[in-house]
């Protein structure tokens, strides 16, 4: 369970870090937010090295369902956009197959 915390926690740090360079870069705001940005995709990619997983590769496989959640919660939240129907399917099929990945080698032991 602690591992859906730090997927949950990376996602919001990697958003973050990918939003304040969208700033600079597409919204035309202040080079200064590169900093933010930085120290935000760093504290990322630390806290992915905290999931309890035997390899990165199926850690990083099964974060990509948690990113999407987060990711249609900060377009909803962050952004005022409202989630097409679409969009929560998407994310529904994501979780579905993240969720195989992540629980499938215990399965496959059984």
């Amino acid at each position: 369970m602690l591992n859906y915390l730090w997927f949950f926690l990376a996602a919001l740090f990697e958003i973050f870090g990918c939003y304040a360079f969208w700033m600079w870069l597409r919204q035309g705001k202040s080079a200064l937010w590169i900093l933010p940005a930085l120290i935000s995709l760093t504290l990322f990619a630390l806290l992915l090295t905290k999931v309890e997983a035997t390899y990165a590769g199926r850690a990083y496989a099964a974060y990509g369902g948690i990113y999407i959640i987060a990711s249609i919660g900060w377009l909803a939240v962050v952004e005022r956009v409202r989630p097409l129907g679409s969009d929560w399917l998407g994310l529904g099929l994501c979780v579905i197959g993240a969720s195989v990945i992540l629980f499938g080698p215990r399965f496959a032991n059984s």
